[in-house]
């Protein structure tokens, strides 16, 4: 039976009466987990909803346009919910509800969840052969709701998927010293955790399938109105591993920097001049 046995399987929809005390018997074990309150969760979906979510990724022809290709980001792609089938797209609608979101809340005991109805950086995530995703901390700050970002929410759907392939999910103690947990993204495999500027996570190890076959999963992310304007705001963060080849990101942290200490007079003249460029 899948933990989410309250999921009609034929619209992706949750049973709210059942639902309402589903994840309290988690909570513990999530909030003592290390480096960073994370739960993992096995046959998390009823079998025909990831069945439909794998059938998705090949209704989506790949774009190159669309495939993120840096030394941070290696063949990676993002497929949005608003542009999938209704069912994926009921699917998501869930994923937002309330039923769903009370879940994640009896789990994490992170009360006033509120879901991303734009779904900034969530829906389908691909990354193909020889592919990564470099250790990072997410973005901190959802500037249209102006929201804190507080959980994310991952769903593997490969099948057959072995340690060899990689591909693992790594997450890294705060100080990036050392890898405390990775978890191999096999089928209907769930995981949870506290998004924070500290919470490094990704899956560092290329993707070696054996018939090339991608690295498929499902992103939903969540925040709170706890937003505090004094709090500073920051993109994704990627991380150097200890004695690695791994890059820094200076397209993103660059700008930050200067943004951080650079005297406003400077900031303001230097966007003139972007504004002035681009006429």
């Amino acid at each position: 039976m899948p933990y989410l046995n309250e999921m009609n399987p034929a619209n992706g929809f949750i049973d709210a009466n059942t639902s309402s005390q589903k994840g309290v018997e988690l909570a513990a074990d999530y909030n003592a987990a290390n480096p960073f309150p994370h739960v993992v969760i096995d046959d998390f979906l009823p079998t025909a909803v990831i069945d439909m979510c794998i059938d998705e990724f090949y209704a989506h022809p790949i774009a190159a346009d669309a495939v993120y290709n840096r030394d941070q980001e290696r063949l990676k792609r993002e497929i949005k919910p608003d542009f999938m089938s209704d069912s994926a797209r009921r699917l998501f609608y869930s994923f937002n509800s309330r039923p769903f979101i009370s879940i994640i809340e009896n789990i994490t005991g992170i009360k006033g969840l509120i879901p991303d109805p734009y779904y900034f950086g969530a829906g389908f995530h691909e990354i193909f052969q020889t592919g990564h995703l470099s250790i990072h901390a997410d973005f901190n700050y959802h500037k249209p709701m102006n929201l804190e970002r507080r959980i994310n929410v991952l769903i593997y759907l490969n099948r057959d998927w072995k340690d060899e392939y990689g591909g693992q999910l790594e997450l890294w103690d705060k100080n990036m010293s050392k890898c405390a947990v990775s978890i191999t993204p096999k089928i209907n495999r769930c995981v949870i955790f506290n998004t924070t500027s500290e919470s490094n996570h990704g899956n560092p190890n290329p993707i070696n399938h054996p018939e090339e076959i991608s690295r498929k999963s499902i992103a939903l992310y969540y925040y709170t109105s706890t937003w505090k304007d004094e709090n500073r705001i920051h993109n994704t963060q990627f991380r150097t591993r200890p004695k690695t080849e791994d890059k820094f990101d200076w397209q993103v942290r660059l700008p930050e920097i200067i943004n951080d200490f650079a005297p406003p007079v400077a900031l303001r003249a230097a966007k003139r001049i972007k504004k002035f460029i681009r006429r």
